[in-house]
């Protein structure tokens, strides 16, 4: 696993999706108000955009067709494939027109469901979850790692600048705790042990070849995280409690870079300050005993989740987690 582009502490970022369906106009608010610009995901066009359907555009021989609640995994090259590749190089174009209009030196990130979210969502053609079957989902792990480095070695190339790499992985929790629902009472999803997943992690990454992300909205599961230790970790700190602070500090003790969502992901009842945002979140990691050089190097800054629903607090979001992350750069 490499990481020869750290993430850089006192930088702003976002998650991924966004909301709309124009893929310039969305490319453009990802480069503008952020210092680490991203790929926009825009769910809002349909089957193949959303985070789901868009793997069907990374899996290396291995198809995906829609079903009447979700997606499948299928035989043969589909229209679902055909669209999500549409979809994703309309926005890997977007991406490049902007950049050739306005320079980039810093890294991109590149989003993607992770494989145990995505074999815990898409069915095999019997029905049963992707998970249920040991083989299939080490298949879609593997496959899902070929098609990121393809992609990630595609938009190096476009935007001649280094790429990184964010999994989604929003239901990890439950996969490792036996907890997706099976296709009948009597033939259940067993549970994938902890190390399982992370030592699945750790290969992806190895085959990707570029720093990586872990992010979730849910609460953190520290049996995988803390063996993920060449990942840096995307977190609501909405998430974090007492009982988090340990792994934490321990995570940020031995290097490991944090994107800490601070920024409300809709508009707020009551409005709120850049300066309220970096005062909690300064305070949070204060109560972890870390110094202000960690926080000023170690620690960037997002929405606490994507931003599809966000509507016009889009762009206010993505501008106050910029503001918030500028604070954290000037800690002494």
């Amino acid at each position: 696993m490499t990481d020869r582009v750290p993430l850089v502490g006192g930088t702003a970022t976002g998650v991924g999706s966004m909301p709309g369906t124009d893929p310039l106009a969305a490319a453009r608010l990802a480069f503008d108000e952020v210092a680490l610009p991203f790929v926009p995901e825009l769910p809002a066009r349909g089957p193949g955009a959303d985070m789901v359907g868009r793997a069907a555009a990374l899996l290396v021989d291995i198809a995906m067709d829609t079903t009447r609640d979700g997606y499948r995994l299928a035989s043969g090259r589909t229209r679902l494939m055909s669209r999500a590749d549409g979809f994703l190089r309309s926005d890997l174009d977007a991406v490049e027109e902007v950049v050739e209009r306005g320079g980039l030196r810093s890294p991109v990130k590149l989003a993607a469901i992770g494989p145990f979210t995505l074999s815990a969502l898409v069915e095999l053609p019997g029905g049963h979850k992707v998970l249920h079957d040991a083989g299939a989902w080490r298949d879609v792990v593997a496959s899902l790692a070929e098609g990121l480095a393809q992609r990630a070695d595609e938009l190096e190339r476009r935007l001649g600048v280094p790429i990184v790499v964010q999994l989604d992985e929003p239901m990890v929790g439950a996969v490792i705790d036996g907890q997706i629902a099976p296709l009948t009472r009597l033939d259940v999803n067993r549970p994938i042990p902890a190390p399982d997943v992370a030592a699945a992690l750790a290969d992806l990454a190895t085959r990707v070849g570029r720093p990586v992300v872990l992010h979730s909205c849910a609460a953190p599961r520290w049996d995988l995280l803390s063996a993920l230790t060449g990942y840096a970790l995307s977190l609501d700190l909405g998430q974090i409690t007492d009982g988090d602070y340990d792994e934490l500090g321990a995570h940020l003790d031995r290097g490991g870079r944090l994107i800490a969502g601070v920024v409300p992901t809709a508009e707020p009842a009551t409005a709120v300050s850049a300066d309220e945002l970096a005062d909690r979140l300064v305070a949070l990691l204060g109560r972890i005993g870390l110094p202000p050089a960690v926080v000023r190097e170690q620690v960037l800054v997002s929405p606490t989740c994507g931003l599809a629903g966000a509507g016009p607090w889009a762009p206010r979001a993505l501008g106050l987690a910029s503001k918030v992350a500028d604070q954290l750069a000037r800690l002494d």
